[in-house]
């Protein structure tokens, strides 16, 4: 049975891998804009930075160096229920320089289409066990973002040799490039 976190709650995850999930739905839009939107992931050192360009997986780099991370690809209408885009963590691959993993959702070309998250409804991240297809942490975002074109849905982390999630649902309205100035060295 899942688990379903509140902003900043935190639960062990004790599966070696699994996949993230993340959905949402978009309102309609006033500008007529089809709404893309996508999931970022950036893997971490102790420092709280990206241990390399190649640590930012994303639609134009699907893989992490080690193979530990892996996204499904670019879904670039949100349609349907369910995930929307799906990232692939083997912790075990995992080099032992990662201390986190972010996840973090943008609005491409929010500020062109005029679009931002305030706009989108059913967000959702969630941690699915890949042997059962079973969801063992989900943390749903009821904030509204009514300006941010950015969210850090949450975070894997390790403390104490333990790999946690964190339901984070921080926004930043720069878009993707507020979060690449956050994370790089």
């Amino acid at each position: 049975m899942a688990i379903n976190l509140e902003k900043g709650q935190r639960e062990k995850i004790n599966l070696p891998s699994f996949k993230v999930g993340l959905g949402w739905d978009s309102n309609t839009s006033a500008t007529g804009e089809a709404f893309d939107v996508d999931a970022s992931v950036f893997l971490l050192g102790s420092d709280g930075k990206l241990i390399s360009d190649n640590h930012f997986v994303f639609f134009n780099n699907l893989t992490s160096p080690d193979g530990a991370v892996v996204h499904s690809g670019d879904n670039l209408t949100g349609a349907g229920d369910g995930d929307d885009e799906v990232i692939n963590v083997d912790l075990s691959k995992i080099s032992n320089d990662v201390a986190e993993i972010t996840f973090v959702v943008t609005i491409h070309k929010a500020a062109d289409r005029r679009q931002n998250f305030g706009q989108i409804r059913n967000s959702f991240i969630r941690v699915v066990n890949q042997q059962t297809n079973e969801e063992t942490v989900k943390y749903e975002l009821d904030e509204d973002f009514s300006i941010e074109t950015a969210v850090e849905f949450g975070r894997i982390y390790k403390r104490n040799d333990e790999w946690r999630f964190e339901a984070v649902g921080n926004g930043m309205k720069g878009g993707l490039q507020d979060f690449l100035t956050k994370y790089q060295k």
